[in-house]
């Protein structure tokens, strides 16, 4: 801002002062905002939605903030799940448990005590009173000692063994149990490898993290690597895919201290396929080299942000049409209104009408969301197109009764300058209308991030989004995390003296060979 002194003002004319007193109300209303949007994104709810309650959940205080007591206790039939999803009637209590594993324990008085209470021969048995209850058994942990009988011939030097388990590695304890649980522990549930040490100890297992994490870096390269290539393969084929990107610090990558690096993610339409795939792939930098490698070959519509590596990438490539997200078209308007503290004020904002117009679009979008994709390609041309024109045309009529440099004007900006991006969904069924399955798939890396704050080296790094991918695949797919990163090194290295690697398609995530009680149950 331009800055005055006396003897200038004094010599400024009425109109002068004027306009630099409402210039400076200007910058300071902008100064304002920018505060509230910055105070609002470090200590308030990461939420878009307005009008939900106040306040943020507390991890501290999470069993208090959470104790309801009006909440009816759950059935043993609610908690565990069964292999066999069978729907409960009254009376078949002993069939909705048949699929559990189940122990009987038995509660009877013996023949002195039953005397002493009804005399000599006084009492008969009556039907037992069943109820059940639900156990916990923490990790239990057991060294198995492999006896393999070797052979040899009388006549010549043949020797022959019997068969045996496939070893990850040679003269290794590691089993596929025990890597798995390990990989569960911190990339699933987000424990970094100290506190997994820590835990382990505390049952009498004693690892050092530094050889659990040389395990799973190995597992990585040397298996998972495998299934990850060929999710990739899978996903290139598809004609929607999805993709974010995220920061990421890795302490040992060649550069200097405090060196940002990039977890990309990419994933398949969230209405294009029934079965999912949910890749990472680790890089330094957020160049348009990384993404225009990893979907090479890729022809359809990718999903993504305004980031203008994107759309580089399609100019470069015809091959790729760039659908912009409308979770993102919103984004500057919703700040607006957060940084706003009086809310009947709020409601008449130009950002408070822009995220109404929003809002009808999306809500008429939702009605689509049963039909086929050409009738919904149809639907969104009768009734979402309108809606998106007068949309664009209301931002055209009020784009300069704002400062450009406000929230307000940062979202029409955005929108006029994504325009023909946003509207890419009105043209294909199978597009979203915006990338927020991305944003949710790439959540549990960023919750882990928070935990274990930094990746010591690349091949660290690398190997966490292959273990990433798999478990977000897995997870997508309704698997059970940890029973799939238990099969695959289980299955894999009995297959690793061949070079034919179609028995690959047996273990993706879809499978029919993929043993039942891995999947979750339908509900």
């Amino acid at each position: 801002m331009q800055t005055f002194t006396a003897d200038q003002l004094k010599s400024c004319s009425k109109e002068e002062v004027i306009s630099i007193v409402m210039q400076m109300q200007q910058e300071n209303a902008l100064f304002a905002e920018r505060i509230a949007v910055l105070t609002a994104d470090k200590f308030g709810r990461k939420t878009e939605k307005l009008d939900c309650c106040d306040g943020q959940e507390s991890f501290f205080n999470e069993a208090e903030a959470e104790a309801d007591s009006t909440v009816a206790e759950p059935t043993i039939e609610e908690v565990v799940e069964t292999s066999a999803v069978v729907r409960r009637k009254a009376g078949t209590r002993e069939q909705d448990l048949s699929g559990l594993p189940t122990r009987v324990e038995e509660h009877v008085l013996d023949e002195a005590q039953l005397t002493d209470i009804f005399g000599e021969n006084g009492w008969k048995r009556l039907p037992d009173q069943i109820y059940t209850r639900l156990e916990y058994t923490p990790a239990v942990h057991e060294a198995v000692e492999h006896h393999i009988a070797v052979y040899a011939s009388r006549k010549t030097d043949k020797i022959v063994r019997a068969e045996h388990p496939a070893e990850l590695w040679g003269n290794s304890i590691a089993t596929p149990s025990l890597v798995a649980a390990i990989m569960n522990a911190k990339y699933t549930n987000h424990m970094p490898l100290h506190r997994i040490a820590a835990e382990l100890e505390r049952t009498g297992v004693t690892l050092r993290k530094q050889t659990m994490a040389n395990w799973m870096i190995s597992s990585a390269e040397r298996y998972l690597s495998l299934i990850w290539e060929q999710l990739k393969a899978e996903l290139i084929q598809r004609p929607v895919i999805q993709a974010d990107e995220t920061t990421v610090k890795v302490t040992k990558d060649g550069r200097d201290a405090g060196a940002v690096s990039w977890m990309w993610l990419y994933r398949n339409g969230e209405y294009d396929s029934d079965h999912p795939v949910v890749l990472f792939e680790y890089q330094k930098t957020r160049s348009t080299e990384h993404p225009m490698k990893f979907l090479k070959g890729f022809t359809g519509v990718l999903v993504c942000d305004g980031y203008s590596a994107y759309s580089k990438l399609a100019k470069d490539n015809p091959e790729i049409e760039i659908a912009n997200c409308w979770a993102h078209a919103r984004r500057h308007f919703t700040n607006a209104l957060k940084a706003t503290k009086d809310k009947k004020a709020a409601s008449k904002t130009l950002a408070y009408k822009a995220l109404r117009l929003i809002g009808r679009i999306y809500d008429e979008d939702k009605k689509s969301l049963k039909l086929e994709p050409e009738e919904r390609t149809a639907y969104r041309h009768q009734k979402i197109l309108p809606l998106v024109e007068a949309l664009f045309a209301w931002i055209r009529e009020h784009k300069d009764d704002v400062p450009a440099q406000s929230e307000t004007g940062k979202g029409f900006a955005y929108c006029l300058n994504q325009e023909s991006c946003l509207m890419t969904f009105l043209h294909n069924g199978l597009v979203p209308m915006d990338n927020s399955a991305s944003e949710r798939a790439i959540r549990p890396f960023t919750v882990g991030r928070k935990n274990w704050v930094l990746i010591d080296t690349v091949h660290g790094a690398v190997s966490s989004a292959i273990i990433y991918s798999l478990i977000e695949t897995a997870k997508a797919n309704n698997l059970k995390p940890y029973n799939y990163l238990m099969l695959l090194p289980t299955e894999i290295p009995k297959h690793m003296d061949g070079t034919d690697l179609t028995f690959l398609d047996q273990l993706l995530p879809w499978s029919p060979a993929i043993p039942d009680d891995y999947r979750k149950p339908a509900k």
